[in-house]
């Protein structure tokens, strides 16, 4: 589907004020009042799926166009993300397109709670009180969570491959990613819990 017209202006706007060339806009629409974009620099595009919240499309397009305009930085030999850098680039991008810091810090600390510490760093208006917020909601659901019930005792690990997956034999859970990698290279224990 065809981008709206605001928000292919506003890229082209943008990469054409940043000296770059704009990338190729995809946009969808999806039945659910959040949005959620991805950027990808290898295919030259940006991607919003639109939910029905108008000010959460216009953050969600600059958070993607952020991405595009912000250097990648690596640490570590990997690249950094949601660093200083890129949040340097999308606060501002936000305030100058209208975006009040409140809701900024409400929806991008949101979902991605990292960008409170970097809205402190670069002194945005309530980023001091938003962090401290989200530290005192942690340990309140740190304290009133219940204390998890083992499931399956420590085990040592014995892989197995079920279809398409790798489980391990003793407790049928899968395992997946670097984990996998990890107990592949060397043997290792683990245990089943219940945080419910």
């Amino acid at each position: 589907m065809a981008a709206p017209a605001w928000a292919a202006a506003l890229v082209d706007g943008l990469c054409a004020a940043a000296g770059v060339p704009p990338p190729i806009l995809r946009w969808r629409h999806a039945r659910r009042n959040a949005s959620s974009g991805v950027t990808r620099l290898e295919a030259g595009t940006v991607a919003v799926t639109a939910g029905t919240d108008a000010l959460d499309q216009q953050l969600t397009l600059l958070h993607e166009v952020a991405h595009w305009l912000a250097p990648s930085p690596r640490h570590r030999g990997r690249t950094t993300h949601h660093g200083s850098d890129f949040y340097a680039i999308a606060f501002r991008l936000y305030r100058d397109h209208g975006i009040p810091d409140a809701e900024v810090l409400a929806r991008e600390g949101g979902r991605y709670p990292a960008a409170l510490r970097h809205a402190r760093t670069l002194g945005l208006e309530g980023a001091e009180e938003a962090w401290h917020g989200r530290r005192e909601a942690l340990r309140e659901r740190a304290r009133v969570r219940r204390a998890p019930r083992v499931l399956v005792a420590e085990h040592r690990v014995r892989l197995v491959r079920d279809g398409r997956w790798t489980r391990c034999a003793v407790c049928g859970v899968r395992v997946v990613g670097p984990t996998l990698a990890r107990l592949r290279r060397r043997s290792g224990r683990h245990i089943v819990l219940a945080t419910g």
